[in-house]
Protein backbone atom coordinates (compact mmCIF):
# COMPACT_ATOMS: atom_id res chain seq x y z
CA UNK A 1 0.00 0.00 0.00
CA UNK A 2 0.79 3.29 -0.32
CA UNK A 3 2.75 5.28 2.56
CA UNK A 4 4.62 8.34 2.98
CA UNK A 5 6.79 8.76 6.17
CA UNK A 6 7.77 12.63 7.07
CA UNK A 7 10.83 13.54 8.65
CA UNK A 8 13.06 15.99 9.64
CA UNK A 9 10.80 18.80 11.75
CA UNK A 10 12.06 20.53 14.24
CA UNK A 11 12.42 23.29 16.53
CA UNK A 12 15.10 26.50 14.70
CA UNK A 13 15.15 30.11 15.78
CA UNK A 14 13.69 32.78 13.26
CA UNK A 15 16.44 33.07 10.58
CA UNK A 16 17.24 29.45 10.47
CA UNK A 17 16.80 26.21 7.87
CA UNK A 18 15.38 22.83 8.19
CA UNK A 19 15.15 20.11 5.85
CA UNK A 20 12.28 17.82 5.38
CA UNK A 21 12.19 14.50 3.93
CA UNK A 22 9.30 12.74 2.55
CA UNK A 23 9.76 8.89 2.08
CA UNK A 24 7.35 6.98 -0.26
CA UNK A 25 6.88 3.56 -1.36
CA UNK A 26 3.83 1.74 -2.96
CA UNK A 27 4.25 4.19 -5.59
CA UNK A 28 5.91 4.33 -8.86
CA UNK A 29 7.37 7.45 -7.33
CA UNK A 30 9.28 8.90 -10.17
CA UNK A 31 5.80 9.14 -12.35
CA UNK A 32 3.87 11.00 -9.58
CA UNK A 33 3.40 14.73 -8.38
CA UNK A 34 4.63 15.23 -4.85
CA UNK A 35 3.07 17.93 -2.83
CA UNK A 36 4.05 19.42 0.64
CA UNK A 37 1.42 21.02 2.75
CA UNK A 38 1.24 22.53 6.02
CA UNK A 39 -0.98 23.07 8.83
CA UNK A 40 -0.80 25.70 11.73
CA UNK A 41 -2.90 25.75 14.88
CA UNK A 42 -6.63 26.83 14.34
CA UNK A 43 -5.99 27.19 10.97
CA UNK A 44 -6.67 25.13 7.55
CA UNK A 45 -4.10 23.22 5.63
CA UNK A 46 -2.79 25.00 3.06
CA UNK A 47 -0.33 24.18 -0.13
CA UNK A 48 3.74 24.80 0.20
CA UNK A 49 5.11 23.45 -2.67
CA UNK A 50 4.76 20.71 -5.48
CA UNK A 51 7.13 19.13 -8.12
CA UNK A 52 5.90 17.13 -10.84
CA UNK A 53 7.83 13.68 -11.70
CA UNK A 54 9.60 15.80 -14.61
CA UNK A 55 10.75 18.34 -11.74
CA UNK A 56 8.75 20.75 -12.40
CA UNK A 57 7.79 23.04 -9.38
CA UNK A 58 5.70 25.60 -7.78
CA UNK A 59 5.56 27.53 -4.97
CA UNK A 60 3.44 29.35 -2.46
CA UNK A 61 3.73 33.11 -2.40
CA UNK A 62 4.70 33.32 1.40
CA UNK A 63 7.78 30.89 0.76
CA UNK A 64 8.99 31.67 -3.06
CA UNK A 65 13.08 32.75 -2.58
CA UNK A 66 13.61 30.85 1.21
CA UNK A 67 11.85 26.86 0.29
CA UNK A 68 13.02 24.61 -1.97
CA UNK A 69 11.20 21.43 -3.34
CA UNK A 70 13.23 18.42 -4.36
CA UNK A 71 13.32 14.98 -5.13
CA UNK A 72 15.62 11.95 -5.56
CA UNK A 73 13.31 9.66 -7.78
CA UNK A 74 16.36 6.65 -6.77
CA UNK A 75 15.31 7.01 -3.55
CA UNK A 76 11.90 7.68 -3.83
CA UNK A 77 12.39 10.54 -1.46
CA UNK A 78 10.59 14.37 -1.59
CA UNK A 79 12.46 17.02 0.25
CA UNK A 80 11.89 20.16 1.26
CA UNK A 81 14.96 22.42 2.51
CA UNK A 82 13.14 25.64 3.95
CA UNK A 83 15.74 28.84 4.92
CA UNK A 84 15.16 32.06 6.43
CA UNK A 85 12.46 30.48 8.57
CA UNK A 86 10.13 32.85 10.11
CA UNK A 87 7.64 32.07 13.19
CA UNK A 88 4.63 32.39 11.06
CA UNK A 89 6.13 29.19 9.29
CA UNK A 90 5.50 27.37 12.49
CA UNK A 91 3.01 24.27 11.36
CA UNK A 92 2.98 20.70 10.85
CA UNK A 93 4.17 20.01 7.44
CA UNK A 94 2.55 17.09 5.44
CA UNK A 95 3.61 15.45 2.36
CA UNK A 96 0.72 14.33 -0.54
CA UNK A 97 0.84 12.55 -3.24
CA UNK A 98 -2.44 11.74 -5.41
CA UNK A 99 -3.09 8.47 -7.62
CA UNK A 100 -6.46 7.16 -7.25
CA UNK A 101 -6.82 8.71 -3.80
CA UNK A 102 -5.23 11.19 -2.03
CA UNK A 103 -2.30 10.17 0.40
CA UNK A 104 -1.36 12.07 3.06
CA UNK A 105 2.17 11.50 5.43
CA UNK A 106 1.25 11.69 9.28
CA UNK A 107 3.40 14.94 9.06
CA UNK A 108 6.52 16.31 11.22
CA UNK A 109 6.17 19.32 13.23
CA UNK A 110 8.09 22.93 12.63
CA UNK A 111 8.39 24.68 15.48
CA UNK A 112 10.10 28.39 14.58
CA UNK A 113 10.52 30.85 17.58
CA UNK A 114 11.43 34.67 17.58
Amino acid sequence: QVQLVESGGGLVQAGGSLRLSCAASGIIFSMNTMSWYRQAPGKQREPVAHITGGGSTIYADSVKGRFTISRDNAKNTAYLQMNSLKPEDTAVYYCRVIMKSVYWGQGTQVTVSS
